[in-house]
């Protein structure tokens, strides 16, 4: 899965995967997890958000089932 560079408040890196509706998201810290059920427009807004770790936080963190991939 490609991720594009987020740069901002502790994710450096995240890309989704719109066929298998999977959110990958790679931390600052190096840990890299996969989000499952992720719809395309939740992916989207968290993609495109100013503000992205309180989306991820409010919206995604607890709602998806999560596996860590590193």
């Amino acid at each position: 899965m490609e991720r594009k560079k987020i740069g901002r408040g502790g994710i450096r890196s995240a890309g989704y995967d719109r066929d298998a509706r999977e959110l990958e998201i790679e931390f600052d810290n190096g840990t890299i997890v996969r989000h499952s059920g992720v719809g395309g427009e939740i992916a989207r807004r968290f993609l495109s958000s100013a503000a992205p770790v309180s989306y991820y936080k409010d919206n995604i963190e607890e709602e998806f089932t999560l596996r860590r991939v590193r």
